[in-house]
């Protein structure tokens, strides 16, 4: 029995050059063998340096330049920032921490990174104090940079957007995670992502400790009840998929227990139980006995994830942690000399004697 792997690489790069379609990971999937690649992913602007390790962590370095030029465009449209250009003199130079204020899950510091580094118009050197995924508290220093004092002002919000974004995934997935501990479950995500940040977003799922579903659409079929209705019948959508692409993982969704035999007997490799109760879901794991893989959908929130994991399904989808996660916050602080410490220090004194 095949499976759907729960490890797609999140590197999309390429194609294969036959044209002959994808079997579980997508035509243009970074894990297709050394003759799907028609570009180098290190043909980039970024620092080669860089570009190793995003390719490292499974992202496409070519699209996280595109991303981060396009978060920066965003920010300025086209023009220029007006308050750091008019309060900063051009040649000043300062260190900046981006540090968490909450506990958490980090991820997207390379990501991060790649921002800075549409911005910067000199060099810039990076100190790492943690790596994608570790668990933070509140007050730990992430990542620290020194370069032109506008230039970090001006790529801080893009940077930080990300960041935040990602880390609050990997949180979020990383509570989950923690829930499932003991079982053999693990916390999936869906379809369900930002435009243009799935990558990204997958990443940090994985960050957190959970697998990632499909990146695409041509990763592997997943037959739900309009495929069922469009194609005539649960049997005839399923004998479609497997005649049109062999070899390709099919995963069939049901929300009764008595559609579950006769998808076993064409040889589903993965049911995804709608709507079910834990009860309910036990039911089907027994009735399934390892001859599929079985993945829990809806219902679920963590004060029933232990109950559905105990069941002994394989996955529980969870769409949430892509499309609802709150971000992690995180905030950039420049350090300050021991001039601007004491101006800073009588500037506060002098508030406080105002307030009273």
């Amino acid at each position: 029995m095949s499976s759907i792997p729960d490890n797609l690489p999140l590197l999309q790069i390429g194609g294969r050059p036959s044209g002959e379609p994808a079997g579980g990971c997508g035509d243009a999937c970074g894990c297709a063998g050394d003759d799907a690649y028609e570009l180098d992913p290190l043909t980039c602007g970024l620092d080669p340096d860089l570009a190793a390790l995003l390719v490292a962590a499974g992202l496409d370095p070519v699209q996280v330049e595109d991303i981060a030029h396009m978060a920066v465009e965003e920010d300025l449209d086209q023009g220029v920032d007006v308050t750091t250009v008019a309060t900063i003199p051009e040649d000043a130079v300062a260190t900046g921490d981006f540090t968490a204020r909450e506990a958490g899950t980090v991820a997207g510091l390379r990501v991060a990174e790649a921002v800075l580094s549409i911005v910067c118009t000199d060099e810039f050197e990076v100190e790492r104090h943690v790596e994608d995924g570790d668990r933070v508290e509140a007050g730990t220093k992430l990542l620290s940079v020194t370069t032109r004092t506008r230039d970090l002002l001006t790529g801080e919000r893009s940077a930080l957007n990300i960041l935040c974004r990602l880390s609050g995934i990997a949180t979020a997935t990383r509570r989950w995670a923690d829930l499932l501990e003991g079982t053999k479950a693990k916390v999936r995500d869906t379809r369900k992502t930002t435009p243009g940040l799935r990558s990204l977003e997958k990443f940090a799922v994985r960050c957190g400790g959970g697998v990632n579903h499909r990146m695409s659409l041509s990763d592997a079929a997943l037959i739900k009840d309009n495929h069922v209705v469009a194609a005539g019948g649960v049997a005839a959508a399923f004998r479609a998929v497997r005649d049109e692409f062999p070899g390709l993982a099919i995963e069939v969704e049901v929300d009764r227990l008595d559609q579950i035999p006769p998808i076993l007997d064409e040889g589903a490799d993965l049911i995804l139980l709608d709507n079910f109760t834990p009860e309910q879901t036990r039911q089907a794991v027994e009735l399934v006995a390892g001859r599929a893989m079985l993945e829990s959908s809806g219902r679920l929130t963590p004060d029933t994830a232990r109950a559905y994991a105990e069941t002994g399904v394989d996955y529980l989808a969870v769409g949430a942690l892509t499309h609802s996660s709150p971000i992690l916050d995180i905030g950039l602080d420049l350090r300050e000399d021991d001039g601007q410490a004491e101006d800073a220090h009588q500037a506060g004194a002098a508030g406080r004697d105002e307030d009273r």
